[in-house]
């Protein structure tokens, strides 16, 4: 079993929450259907990053990470790479989950 840690935007807001979950394509529903009490106001979302771990400490270590400012620092530069790469990549990743 893969944890999955991730971010998403809120295309509402332009903010970003991060989270982890076993099971990313049932929380990413959740989220956009209202079903998160952290994210319910700030619908719709945008999922902008994941990774996946083998265990559920390694994704929870890694969620508090990216919540430090090291870790949004790191997430900020991987994005603005990603961004220049190739967005389509995401989705086709989206895609394979689903």
């Amino acid at each position: 079993m893969f944890y999955y840690v991730y971010i998403l935007e809120s295309k509402k807001d332009h903010m970003h929450y991060t989270g982890y979950t076993n099971n990313l394509k049932r929380r990413l529903i959740e989220h956009m259907n209202g079903r998160s009490f952290a994210t319910e106001c700030r619908a719709p979302f945008q999922l902008i990053y994941f990774e996946g771990c083998l265990n559920q400490e390694d994704a929870k270590r890694r969620e508090v990470y990216l919540k430090t400012h090291q870790g949004r620092k790191f997430l900020g530069l991987r994005l603005i790479a990603f961004n220049r790469a190739n967005q389509s990549r995401l989705a086709q990743a989206v895609d394979i989950l689903g």
